[in-house]
């Protein structure tokens, strides 16, 4: 995340001292807070919508942001307490004593030490902190179109929207299958053309799909992305084996395409994997790939991930296939880089689980009894593939380019866990 983009706001907290001298003992920070996007705020201005900092300026303060802390969670009931400290006047004791109460209030939050105003590693920390805080807002913020439901095999991966709104921050809106079917049938065929044209000519070759599937396929996502439109949505999910079922077609396309365009989009009316991918996004700013666990060596420690969508985005090369179980519609075999991933997986009764490995891509590959676009991992960094086997989350992980387990799990232990 780029700090040019960067705002949140600190509010400095002193014990006795006049407003002016606590800006005085925090002075020569302020010129890095700025350049970094914070704006000081004060008590009138703590019901603003942007992540917020309490500043411990001073010793003696435990209490003052106590008070803060609850005036602020009137807006802001599920953001963890961050809290500032440097080496002057009592500040780090203070905000030990302050997080200490919190913790045995049942609220979380963390403690950012600036040795000092030059202070390069400490700032970045705050820097990744403030995007935290940010990605919770994005994900409180967030509509997630629930289109048709689960499919009937996600039998650990179907949680009440409620529990979705609850742990994680997006509401989840559900839209019947037959609003995405109506639109399928009033796609104009000069809409088609230039998405047909790009996805065809790109593609390195084009085997099962007939030019009628073709064509259907991107009717589908022309619908699609119409309903992300209408019901002013920035994720969704699709019941999309009732579209190769009841309509001959598939969605892969229409999900590759939308993931593309940073409009989150799940298969199979997958939640828990689609909460996941938004989660990535707003942290990351990262596209992802929602997969299938198809093979394992726990020897090894590998495994091969298949699925027959991938945003083109992700991959070097791909080609036309038809869509696996069924042959029929378009899906995509794409062949993703060799180079390091980070794969995730949300699970447990309320979504308070989370599985997560670093690994790298080792191989591509064309079985033709799996799903189309197919990669092997080697896990890493003490990631085990066993752990799928002992403890399964659910069916789907979620691929992610580069090594990131660290900071999705501070993230995850911050916000979600209650542990």
């Amino acid at each position: 995340m780029s700090k040019t983009h960067l705002k949140f706001g600190y509010i400095p907290v002193g014990s006795i001292l006049q407003e002016k001298d606590i800006i005085g003992l925090i002075a020569d920070y302020i010129p890095a807070l700025k350049k970094l996007g914070g704006q000081q705020w004060d008590v009138r201005t703590i019901s603003n919508p942007a992540p917020l900092f309490f500043f411990v300026a001073t010793g003696g303060t435990e209490q003052k942001i106590l008070r803060l802390r609850e005036r602020r969670k009137i807006v802001a009931p599920k953001e963890p307490v961050f809290l500032l400290a440097h080496p002057g006047n009592n500040s780090l004791p203070a905000a030990l004593e302050v997080l200490a109460r919190l913790r045995q209030n049942g609220d979380s939050g963390r403690i950012f030490y600036l040795r000092g105003p030059e202070d390069t590693s400490g700032f970045q920390q705050l820097t990744e902190g403030a995007g935290d805080l940010m990605a919770l807002h994005a994900l409180q913020r967030a509509r997630i179109g629930q289109v048709g439901a689960p499919s009937d095999w996600l039998v650990a991966s179907s949680p009440d929207p409620e529990i979705v709104h609850k742990v994680w921050g997006p509401e989840v809106v559900p839209i019947d299958l037959a609003e995405l079917k109506g639109p399928m049938e009033t796609v104009p065929d000069e809409a088609i053309k230039p998405l047909l044209d790009s996805l065809v000519s790109k593609a390195t070759g084009v085997m099962e799909p007939s030019p009628t599937e073709l064509e259907n396929a991107v009717r589908v996502y022309l619908a699609m992305k119409r309903l992300v439109a209408e019901h002013d949505l920035h994720a969704l999910t699709v019941r999309c084996f009732d579209l190769v079922g009841q309509l001959k077609t598939s969605g892969c396309f229409a999900l590759a395409q939308l993931n593309d365009q940073r409009i989150i989009a799940g298969c199979e009316g997958d939640l828990v994997s689609t909460v996941a991918m938004l989660w990535i996004s707003g942290l990351l700013g990262r596209i992802s790939w929602m997969a299938n666990p198809a093979q394992i060596d726990v020897e090894k420690n590998t495994l091969w991930l298949a699925h027959c969508t991938v945003p083109r985005s992700m991959v070097g090369e791909y080609r036309l296939r038809s869509h696996y179980e069924s042959g029929l519609g378009v899906g995509i075999q794409g062949r993703l880089p060799a180079g390091p991933v980070t794969l995730l997986r949300i699970g447990g009764k309320v979504m308070e689980q989370i599985w997560l490995a670093e690994g790298e891509i080792i191989q591509t590959g064309e079985t033709e009894n799996l799903c189309r676009t197919q990669a092997k991992v080697r896990l890493t960094g003490g990631g085990r593939a066993g752990d799928l086997l002992r403890a399964p989350l659910g069916n789907h992980l979620v691929l992610v380019p580069g090594h990131h387990a660290g900071r999705l799990r501070v993230w995850w232990e911050t916000m979600i866990s209650s542990e």
